[in-house]
């Protein structure tokens, strides 16, 4: 997978993206047999004539031009997306996959219907630019390249074509999502089925424009878009999905922002209770209920409960749950695989110096420490913390000890010795805890109040190791 970043703005190109762009560029290669006016110019004049010296070297350069006129076609129309968002002061992401790409705003609530159709609509603007430059850059510089040439034109056509087929009001091609979008925010449940209609039936008219023209692959497309279309139409009807205009009333609004506020000042239950009176409301529209359980995500996560936060995550629509929330929700369930991935990629969007701890310490988890403290601007004392509290959270008291004492290997940290002794508490490895302890205070571990009281310590109290220890820090305080 590549990734770079096109100023603030984080892009991955997947495999499959160049994979497939290759393929369809070689089924549709033109060959010996094929009729066509400008057989005479570049590349057709080789690749009609497999005796042609050129021909195998053509190949090779025709599939590579169409992968680069994919790949930036798609890049720009992405990129539109994007630049859009970042108009709006939100952090977007770009990933690149199969024939096309998906733009993640990474918005912190539900973005108002205007907003969304701006934002949808500045894609397929983007690519439509983008091709009347490269006819523009044909015309009047006129390359002496034949190889440029072709590249200009073609760059011109698909992305002149892309522009006209996104805009086809049909989901999921920004044309279904805008007339969807407006059509639900003026006419309610009414506009989203018309929509939903409209899409049906120019499905199936493209279906059948596609059999008349043999053309397979465009009917299966619009038979894949029409079957999406048909299932949300009937989810509607049935009262399955609930669609509304997207403006919730004002006191959800408030009760909202205010558990929002409580997440963040800490205040866990309060936050709970304001969005669980959200949901339980007859009023609340789809985008509130899918902020709201992507808060209750985050209050799961900060509770420490791996699972109940997936299960929140799983709820939120139309709107992209945090990667670093995704890779912390699978560390804590034990998911260390994908909690890997999740970490890998988070840290590659946002370069957060809290989230490359994080990927550190699953790096040290799955036994890769070398490659944790390899990672750029590491901390070593952190990346042990990380990797040793997520195991102890997840209650592997045993692990976390062992991950906190291999630590102190790499860092000398009473900080480190103290977690550890903590977790061989709880695991009721009592000498063991009261060894780390000793160690904590060679290290410089001085608070004897902090410890007398730590719920962690509890299982020592009573253990003559913990209890020399702890007068011994309580003398050496007071000395």
């Amino acid at each position: 997978m590549l990734r770079f970043r096109l100023g603030s703005i984080p892009v991955q190109i997947h495999p499959t993206h160049l994979l497939f762009s290759a393929l369809v560029a070689y089924a549709f290669m033109p060959g010996p047999g094929t009729a066509m006016q400008n057989a005479t110019s570049w590349p057709y004049r080789h690749l009609l004539d497999r005796g042609d010296p050129l021909y195998g070297q053509t190949v090779l350069l025709y599939i590579l031009s169409w992968m680069f006129i994919v790949f930036l076609s798609a890049l720009v129309h992405e990129l539109g997306h994007a630049l859009a968002g970042r108009a709006f002061g939100y952090r977007p992401s770009i990933a690149l996959v199969w024939m096309g790409g998906v733009t993640r705003t990474n918005a912190p609530g539900p973005m108002p219907w205007h907003k969304t159709v701006v934002v949808t609509a500045a894609g397929p603007l983007a690519g439509l630019l983008l091709g009347v430059a490269a006819l523009a850059l044909r015309f009047f510089v006129r390359p002496h390249s034949e190889v440029l040439d072709f590249l200009l034109l073609w760059l011109f056509g698909a992305n002149l074509f892309w522009t006209i087929f996104n805009l086809i009001p049909v989901p999921p091609l920004d044309g279904g999502h805008i007339v969807s979008t407006v059509a639900t925010r003026l006419f309610g449940q009414a506009g989203f089925l018309g929509a939903q209609g409209l899409a049906v039936v120019l499905c199936l008219a493209a279906v059948a424009f596609a059999v008349k023209l043999q053309e397979p692959i465009l009917g299966i497309f619009f038979g894949l878009y029409g079957v999406q279309a048909l299932r949300l139409l009937l989810a509607a009807g049935r009262g399955e999905l609930k669609v509304s205009s997207g403006v919730a009333p004002e006191p959800l609004l408030q009760e909202m922002q205010q558990a929002q506020a409580a997440l963040a000042e800490g205040r866990l239950d309060d936050a709970r209770q304001r969005v669980q009176a959200v949901l339980a409301s007859e009023q609340s529209t789809p985008d509130l209920t899918s902020q709201a359980h992507h808060l209750l995500g985050w209050v799961a996560l900060k509770n420490g409960q791996g699972r109940s936060a997936l299960d929140h995550f799983s709820q939120v629509h139309r709107r992209p749950v945090e990667t670093h929330a995704l890779a912390a929700a699978f560390s804590l369930v034990g998911d260390e695989h994908r909690a890997l991935t999740l970490w890998e990629l988070a840290w590659q969007e946002t370069r957060d110096r809290t989230v490359l701890h994080e990927y550190a310490g699953s790096l040290i988890r799955a036994e890769r420490v070398q490659a944790a403290l390899r990672l750029p601007g590491v901390e070593p004392e952190a990346a042990f913390t990380c990797a040793q509290r997520t195991l102890f959270i997840r209650g592997a008291y045993s692990e976390a000890a062992a991950i906190a004492e291999a630590g102190l290997a790499h860092v000398p940290s009473a900080r480190l010795a103290y977690d550890a002794a903590c977790a061989h508490a709880r695991a009721r490895h009592k000498d063991d805890a009261a060894r780390l302890l000793r160690r904590a205070t060679e290290l410089g571990f001085r608070d004897a109040s902090y410890a007398a009281s730590d719920e962690d310590l509890a299982s020592l109290h009573g253990h003559p190791d913990f209890e020399q220890w702890l007068a011994e820090l309580h003398k050496s305080a007071s000395a």
